[in-house]
């Protein structure tokens, strides 16, 4: 029996930006394609101490609350707007005071999955990922998906690319990846990179470790790919750094899902592939943590 749809559904961050737009689109068609909740969310934040300090006067909340209000409302008509005419889904509003990044990763605890824009305005655009994505990435307790404000159309039929170590978050990045992949009608990519150092080829027995690696990831896939026989599988193990080839590699994709807590280059709550894939990769990026 399949678990319980968590009551939030898909969760998607607005700020009234681009990117922020970009994800709400994103979110809808995620939602709608699992037929569960959207919901919507601005966190109306509190001006952040300044010199001299600004007060923090009524007519400032007043603005701040209406100025969310209209992002959440202009949010919901794009969504309803994105909404596919046969697979119409609810969409719950929220507006909440908090810091956004908070409020976000409060929102997971009880979210399929976190969408949010790669950067956004104020709080959301201090760096190319953002400050506000960069921590609701980093702490989440659900997958979050991180979309750019860039046209997708040209990749709507390319497979779904994930990124295999081993891991118990690469083992649930794998798991959401051939869902992905169902869903879409596409094929999977699964790439494993046997080093996240420089490796001198010269000095290594290439052929040995590329079969022993090419073994370890057919198992890794086999119960998936049972799982999801419509799903057609393309395995890559290369000697390289993981981030640079699921970089290259992401261009003829139109997902990229990593796990956020894995060995080699996947460790740390957000490891250097999972950070220069979120940080690099054009296409929309599912980070995955090794538990919920």
């Amino acid at each position: 029996m399949s678990a319980p749809i968590k009551r939030h559904g898909i969760v998607v961050a607005v700020d009234g930006s681009p990117e922020s737009t970009a994800a709400v689109k994103w979110a809808t068609g995620e939602a709608a394609m699992r037929n569960i909740p959207l919901t919507v969310v601005h966190a109306v934040v509190t001006p952040m101490a300044t010199w001299p300090p600004m007060p923090y006067t009524d007519w400032l909340a007043t603005q701040l609350e209406d100025e969310g209000k209209k992002a959440v409302l202009h949010a919901v008509k794009i969504a309803e707007e994105a909404m596919p005419a046969d697979r119409r889904v609810t969409i719950n509003r929220e507006l909440v005071h908090s810091a956004p990044g908070l409020a976000l990763i409060e929102f997971s605890d009880e979210a399929e999955m976190v969408v949010v824009g790669s950067a956004g305005r104020g709080l959301l655009a201090r760096s190319v990922l953002g400050s506000v994505s960069s921590n609701v990435v980093r702490h989440a307790r659900c997958p979050v998906a991180v979309i750019r404000d860039e046209d997708q159309s040209d990749v709507a039929h390319a497979p779904v690319l994930v990124g295999v170590d081993g891991s118990p978050a690469s083992e649930r990045a794998t798991a959401i990846a051939f869902d992905q992949a169902s869903r879409r009608g596409v094929e999977l990519m699964a790439l494993h990179a046997w080093s996240d150092v420089e490796v001198d080829p010269s000095g290594v027995d290439w052929s040995s470790v590329q079969a022993e690696s090419e073994r370890s990831l057919a198992e890794s896939l086999a119960t998936w790919a049972q799982r999801y026989p419509d799903v057609g599988v393309q395995r890559i193990v290369v000697c390289d750094r993981p981030a640079r080839q699921l970089v290259e590699k992401s261009e003829s994709a139109q997902l990229v899902v990593v796990g956020s807590n894995g060995r080699g280059g996947l460790t740390g709550m957000l490891g250097s592939v999972s950070h220069a894939v979120v940080n690099s990769v054009r296409r929309p990026v599912i980070v995955v943590p090794a538990v919920d």
